[in-house]
């Protein structure tokens, strides 16, 4: 197991994202079973949606 950082992920396999996400979204903790080595790019963009989708859930639409 491997504990990396959102933006890590990010920077390695789509950094054309990084202006598009949050600071706290890029800090987020994110835990990897297999660690970075075996990590994919469609495994990547998975939890970046995750990611997105589970810091909006919490706020609100103006």
């Amino acid at each position: 197991m491997e504990t990396v950082k959102l933006s890590e992920i990010v920077l390695k396999w789509y950094p054309d994202l990084i202006p598009f996400l949050r600071q706290n979204e890029l800090d987020r903790n994110i835990v990897l079973r297999d660690g970075m080595n075996i990590l994919g790019p469609g495994d990547a963009m998975e939890i970046i949606h995750y990611s997105i989708c589970d810091n909006q859930k919490n706020g609100y639409i103006h």
